[in-house]
């Protein structure tokens, strides 16, 4: 098992075949909605980084048959509508609550002609939500599923759960701390989660932070 992120000749392939893979410019269009917001820029490419290499690399490790250049582009694309959202911590200084930054990326991927990345934005929160979860719970959401769907949708989705955009941005959070967070959000949250991880597996088993 790999200890971290990025150090193996696997990571290092992978990366090396992202960079040829790549055609859009997913830098460029962070920087469109993060306009004068250098400090919220830096935040959402470490944190949009690390979680496309570990998406990438489970993909690798595990043989999934995923789209590579879709999935390295919507990882990188996941959190594009923070900067829409009052999230002050870390540098959103937007009118929308936080936790409507899924579809607020949403809206703006379509409008930038991306509908498949545009679902991943809409699907990671948590472990996705429910339509009965939204009205349960009261939350500033459309009343329909957001549940990721697609191999790449559910992998981004895992992903993301290991980093913070709030903490060191590179260090994974121990699977138990995300499990624990799931839980605090209901059952159904921490059971899809169990559901990821069972079918992608600990990433970090060994890493010791």
């Amino acid at each position: 098992m790999i200890r971290g992120c990025c150090h193996s000749a696997t990571s290092l392939i992978i990366l090396r075949d992202y960079y040829l893979l790549m055609t859009l410019d997913t830098t460029s269009l962070l920087e469109k909605y993060t306009p004068g917001n250098p400090a919220l820029l830096e935040i959402l490419l470490g944190h949009s980084r690390a979680v496309r290499d570990l998406a990438l690399r489970i993909a690798a490790e595990k043989g999934l048959p995923v789209d590579r250049q879709f999935l390295a582009e919507a990882a990188m694309l996941h959190d594009i509508g923070v900067g829409e959202c009052d999230a002050p911590s870390i540098k959103c200084f937007g009118s929308a609550p936080y936790i409507c930054h899924g579809i607020e990326g949403a809206r703006i991927l379509r409008a930038e002609g991306l509908p498949r990345h545009a679902r991943v934005a809409e699907r990671h929160t948590g472990s996705g939500l429910t339509a009965e979860e939204i009205k349960e719970r009261n939350l500033p959401l459309p009343q329909q599923d957001f549940l990721p769907e697609t191999l790449e949708e559910r992998l981004i989705c895992y992903a993301d759960k290991f980093y913070s955009k709030s903490r060191a941005l590179n260090t994974p959070k121990p699977i138990e701390k995300i499990r624990a967070q799931m839980e605090a959000h209901g059952a159904g949250v921490a059971t899809r989660f169990l559901a990821l991880e069972n079918e992608f597996g600990n990433p970090f088993e060994d890493f010791i932070p």
